[in-house]
């Protein structure tokens, strides 16, 4: 009688753990279910404080290669936007891209559970660093060589330039020409093989029609803006007023120049932006 009430005992408590497990194992599974979306696909990398990485107009996650590794002790997230660097458009064919963009990674922020990660962002990516800054998910920012207005990193305004940047829009995307021509401007970039043209130039027409400018006020996390300048001492002068006037608004920004490099300075300058990320995350 003892033994088979002690058996039926070990029975119930077996039975009872072998459940937990079961329960544990789907919750567990639940949390760890990947990310889906129709806008960015998302890969991580490393161990750490978690950091978003963005790249820009036309680029994928291979622009950050060579940096992760010099700057070590971080979960890095790679975000790549669909229609980019070979992925499919998916949702980012037609229709406004860049503040939907924004709405999809504060999204994946949510879903992953990260708590104000940081966020580094090159050229359009920075564009986005800067919306997140705003929608208060970001815990620090860094933006490299962009301005708050997509329309000055070409000297205009988006209220000048927004009418002329739907009407190029129209152009790129609604003529066999200029389908044709911005292909070409895509299979001569470097990094933007595989790009789909109507989605540059739906991300074109949008930058030009933003400007953060006078919203910066309102992102009260710590921000550092790296900006390209040449080897030209004057021009690079000039370029440095334009980025602190751009700015201005951002009190305490840190604004960094590197050079002499062009747009994409973490393949021009390596170690230096590397030793800039490592001072900006630490």
């Amino acid at each position: 009688m003892m033994a088979s009430l002690i058996d039926r005992r070990t029975l119930l408590r077996t039975g009872a753990g072998a459940c937990a497990g079961l329960l544990m194992m789907r919750h567990q599974g639940a949390q760890a279910a990947p990310f889906a979306s129709r806008r960015i696909a998302v890969t991580t990398r490393g161990t750490g404080r978690d950091v978003l990485l963005i790249a820009g107009l036309a680029s994928g996650p291979a622009l950050w290669n060579g940096i992760m590794d010099k700057v070590p002790g971080f979960r890095w997230h790679l975000i790549h936007v669909r229609g980019f660097a070979g992925l499919a458009p998916d949702a980012n064919a037609t229709g406004p891209l860049v503040q939907p963009l924004a709405d999809e990674i504060t999204r994946y922020i949510k879903a992953a559970g990260l708590v104000r990660p940081a966020v580094v962002g090159h050229s359009m990516g920075g564009t986005l660093a800067m919306m997140l800054g705003l929608k208060g998910v970001a815990g620090r920012i860094m933006v490299v060589d962009m301005l708050p207005a997509g329309a000055a990193m070409v000297g205009g305004t988006a209220r000048g330039m927004g009418f002329l940047a739907d009407q190029l829009s129209q152009y790129f995307t609604g003529t066999k020409a200029g389908r044709a021509y911005l292909a070409q401007i895509v299979a001569d970039a470097p990094g933007a093989r595989g790009s789909d043209p109507d989605v540059i130039a739906n991300a074109l027409r949008d930058l030009a029609n933003i400007d953060l400018g006078p919203q910066l006020g309102r992102i009260t996390v710590p921000m550092d803006v790296v900006y390209a300048t040449g080897s030209d001492a004057a021009q690079a002068a000039q370029i440095s007023r334009n980025f602190r006037a751009a700015y201005a608004a951002k009190k305490n920004a840190r604004l960094l120049p590197i050079g002499p490099s062009g747009h994409v300075v973490m393949a021009d300058q390596p170690a230096r932006f590397a030793a800039m990320l490592k001072d900006f995350l630490t």
